[in-house]
């Protein structure tokens, strides 16, 4: 197997908006390889959310096709898509999307057991995660008792819980200040790299795109690459 995780070739996405289609991609290409670590950034409404909901495949381009470690993704049904999600995807959103009613532990074990694990390996492998994150000691503690930092700290932990070999972060920071903003995005980092993902993370933040391997912007619906001074 090649160390190419995500290929995207040709990837349109258009919406219909009243009587008008609207264009958001435009013919994308992109490889992302093993280890890698991209940057994603453009202003609101450039595409870069559509981009990654269709790597992750949560939504159906309009044309294209997308290969995840060199698997044809394009023609899978729901069920084939949501096998691939839970096995080989991990996600990090704007906003943690933790279950409140869960402790921290139990929100990074619970993808693990669903994908099936144990409940104990799940649970080991939660524990580890969260130390790695700085979060041993609030392991016990539902989202309502931590700190956004802390929360975005464990929807990361969550989204490595099944040592996915894609990563795909979307605004991971844009709900915290500048000083937990560049912490949590240095936990990220550090652990990316650690589990050896490749990771694409839109940002609308250069001095976080900085430190990224690469950093590429959607124009007219196209990818072009970026030199942040």
């Amino acid at each position: 197997m090649s160390d190419r995780v995500l290929a995207i070739r040709g990837l349109a996405r258009t919406y219909r908006s009243g009587e008008r289609l609207l264009q958001v991609l435009a013919g994308v290409d992109l490889d992302l390889m093993r280890g890698e670590i991209v940057g994603l950034v453009g202003p609101s409404g450039s595409g870069k959310s559509s981009l990654l909901h269709a790597a992750g495949l949560l939504e159906q381009p309009t044309a294209g096709q997308i290969f995840i470690e060199d698997r044809n993704c394009s023609g899978l049904n729901d069920v084939q898509r949501t096998r691939i999600r839970l096995s080989r995807i991990g996600f990090v959103y704007q906003a943690h999307h933790l279950l409140p009613e869960f402790s921290a532990l139990d929100n990074v074990a619970l993808p693990q057991m669903i994908a099936g694990k144990t409940r104990y390996a799940a649970r080991l492998r939660a524990e580890d995660l969260l130390g790695q994150l700085g979060l041993a000691e609030r392991i016990q503690h539902q989202p309502a008792q931590l700190s956004g930092g802390e929360q975005q700290r464990i929807a990361i932990a969550r989204a490595l819980a099944n040592k996915p070999r894609l990563l795909l972060a979307d605004e991971p920071t844009g709900n915290l200040d500048p000083v937990t903003s560049a912490a949590v995005f240095e936990n990220l980092y550090a652990l990316a790299r650690q589990e050896g993902v490749a990771a694409l993370v839109a940002t609308h933040n250069f001095e976080l795109a900085r430190h990224m391997d690469r950093v590429l912007g959607l124009v007219d619906g196209k990818l072009v690459s970026k030199t942040l001074t």
